[in-house]
């Protein structure tokens, strides 16, 4: 009774430290949402004038068909020998392929429509590029460890300032009866020269394809601190042109040739009348680029800055919906911790001081008859009847995946995961999983310890496989299907050997070392005994089902995250760069004060009605939000994604967004029933039983 007078009399200062808690996380997370700087302690490449600088060919992406491929796929230019470079597990998950070009470049020297090859295309080649102009692939590049970017104009808004997009298309195609009527795709370094591109017209007979054949590559040099003459490469961005190129003379050299349709003094133009249309093979097509390098003010350390849509100091659009999505999501939390502390401290605190101070046995009697939450003391850690160890094995998994979320996170927010280190995330993601295996087991092994089983073996086992099988399963799957088609996406086996390493190598016996330690601790006794009868259920009422309380425990949750879902899964699937990290460690914060406020207020409604089976009820309860993030994912794909309907581009999303709910469901079920499994002790350790 006295801890219960304290916890009642102190309510008023635990408000106040809340309310100073709040508000210093909010002051630790502004600094997190500025774009992320470079690692300490990691220097710059410099170059001298006259010094080469490499152009590495990368991937060919598509938002519409999301399978990458090889750059030397499509009959680009290419050297005689491909040089791959050397990458890392979360490169190779990622589909990249970085590989050498015939593209030369020399700090500080221009070149005007420099010859990279001449190809003549047949029906095979000309119809690859048709396809691929078709399916909006985007050639990426790499320069100096920076990815290519296409400046482009906003057509919404001529007074905006131009943005950059990641990569440049491979061409373009329009809906036209004649040639004359093409126009170019507008960007903000080409807009004086190219009229708008003209939107497609139904009915229009075929579509011509154009192949950008030329680029102009733009590249920014800041000169280097106390260093004269010494550069840093903060900017690679590319404009590419479609032109029909034709010379002197009839035999063809690259290093010879003249060019009559570009030089020095008349630099390639957007020229309706002379795009290179790949519909009429045979054809030959000649490659050229330009040069162009330009001083910049933007330090190195800020060079990727260009690639955030927003900044927290930007004040956009974006930015704006981020900060009202965190505000939305904070009344939420503020609305369910209203009334979780109107239930504690009112309803909960005038219970126990009653029960408690009732003397009599009809005292008794009568107060249980009013507050049913009491009368099931005897059997509410009664061990769930329903699979025991498939619950532990669920929140061992949960705490395994949690783990590494909550980590991954930190060091996003800290700066470790700078996007300039390509695959850096899905590389600390895969590890961090690796390693929090130690967690799970013991997660689990507590839980199936508590529930008195025996079987400890098997429910390790199932720990270091389940979770892993399922995923391992999706993904040999997709890799499969990625494989049939050719992709960089698909995995080759010296990865998929190095991922089973990792998982029977490492993380299975680190699995096996935690559920040791587990269950080799006592199990901390509960505030009341359990009887050895159970008591029997009375009729529930309607609303009380499992199925409307589960599917109603979700919903707030995803509530508190469905903005920021969109700007995640746009990352993922638009090809953009996520890295606001700070706005999604609040989300992160806000999500588990939601799951566990939501799962709590369940838990006090199902006592009430004298319902002991809490332990599942717990977990889905707030686990239920991922039914609501594979739903947005079926509207995502239906209403947000221009994507290609065939088999293998579907395969792809459903199997990834499946792997994404399910491990949402496992982390949001762990908040849910920790919080229930707090709440339930709490209140059953303040009343007097004999």
């Amino acid at each position: 009774m006295a801890a219960l007078g304290g916890a009642v009399s102190e309510k008023s200062n635990r408000g106040r430290t809340r309310r100073w808690t709040t508000v210093l996380l909010l002051l630790l997370a502004v600094p997190a949402v500025r774009p992320t700087p470079y690692l300490p302690g990691v220097a710059p490449r410099s170059y001298a004038s006259g010094e080469p600088v490499t152009l590495y060919v990368n991937k060919l992406t598509s938002t519409h068909t999301q399978i990458p491929y090889d750059y030397y796929r499509l009959p680009f230019c290419s050297k005689t020998k491909i040089h791959e470079q050397a990458e890392n597990i979360g490169e190779r998950l990622a589909g990249d392929k970085i590989e050498n070009s015939l593209y030369e470049l020399k700090v500080g020297v221009d070149e005007h429509c420099k010859v990279v090859c001449r190809k003549r295309l047949g029906k095979s080649g000309a119809k690859a590029f048709a396809q691929a102009i078709d399916d909006d692939y985007r050639v990426h590049w790499i320069v100096d460890n920076l990815p290519v970017s296409t400046l482009l104009a906003n057509r919404h808004d001529s007074s905006a300032a131009p943005y950059r997009v990641r990569g440049f298309p491979v061409g373009f195609a329009l809906a036209t009866t004649t040639a004359e009527a093409v126009s170019a795709p507008t960007t903000a370094e080409s807009s004086t020269d190219a009229p708008q591109q003209p939107s497609f017209v139904a009915g229009l007979p075929r579509r011509e394809h154009f192949l950008f054949n030329h680029v102009k590559i733009v590249v920014s040099l800041h000169e280097a601190p106390r260093e004269e003459g010494v550069y840093h490469v903060v900017g690679f961005r590319v404009e590419p042109f479609s032109v029909t190129h034709s010379y002197e003379g009839e035999a063809f050299d690259a290093a010879t040739t003249r060019l009559l349709t570009c030089n020095a003094q008349a630099p390639v133009r957007h020229d309706a009348s002379n795009y290179l249309s790949v519909d009429h093979a045979p054809l030959e097509v000649i490659f050229t680029y330009d040069v162009e390098w330009e001083a910049s003010p933007t330090p190195w350390s800020h060079r990727w800055d260009v690639f955030l849509a927003t900044s927290a100091m930007s004040g956009g659009p974006d930015d704006k919906i981020h900060w009202f999505s965190i505000t939305n999501s904070t009344m939420i939390v503020v609305f369910l911790t209203v009334m979780v502390a109107m239930i504690l401290v009112r309803t909960l605190s005038k219970d126990i001081a009653n029960y408690n101070q009732s003397s009599s046995a009809a005292a008794i009697e009568d107060d249980k008859e009013e507050t049913g939450w009491k009368l099931v003391h005897a059997d509410v850690f009664r061990p769930p009847v329903t699979s025991p160890m498939a619950f532990a094995v669920l929140i061992g998994s949960g705490a395994q995946l949690g783990g590494m979320a909550i980590f991954s996170l930190a060091f996003a927010v800290a700066g470790l995961l700078s996007p300039a280190n390509r695959g850096s995330l899905i590389t600390a993601m895969l590890m961090l999983f690796v390693f929090m295996g130690a967690v799970g087991g013991y997660a689990a092994a507590r839980i199936y310890k508590t529930f008195r089983g025996l079987e400890w073996l098997k429910c390790t086992i199932l720990v270091a496989t389940a979770f892993p099988s399922v995923v391992f399963v999706i993904f040999l799957a997709v890799d499969v299907a990625l494989t049939a088609v050719k992709s960089t996406g698909a995995v080759p086996l010296s990865t998929l050997a190095a991922l089973v390493a990792l998982w029977f190598g490492v993380s299975a016996p680190l699995v096996v070392a935690g559920a040791y330690v587990g269950f080799g601790r006592d199990v901390a006794p509960h505030p009341v005994r359990t009887n050895q009868i159970p008591r029997q259920i009375p009729p529930q009422p309607w609303y009380m089902h499992p199925v409307l309380t589960t599917l109603f425990g979700g919903v707030l949750p995803f509530g508190a995250v469905s903005v920021e879902l969109f700007f995640v899964m746009s990352a993922i699937w638009l090809h953009q760069i996520y890295y606001i990290f700070g706005f999604l460690f609040l989300v992160v914060l806000i999500l588990i004060a939601t799951c566990a406020e939501m799962t709590v207020l369940l838990c006090y409604f199902q006592l009430c009605n004298e319902d002991y089976r809490w332990w599942w009820r717990a977990a889905l309860n707030s686990g239920a939000s991922a039914f609501y993030v594979m739903a947005y994912a079926i509207w995502y794909y239906l209403f947000e994604l221009d994507m290609a309907h065939g088999l293998v581009p579907s395969l792809l999303y459903f199997a990834y967004m499946f792997l994404i709910a399910l491990a949402f469901f496992l982390i949001t079920a762990n908040i849910g029933f920790f919080a229930c499994y707090r709440f339930v002790t709490t209140i059953y350790a303040s009343i007097k039983v004999d």
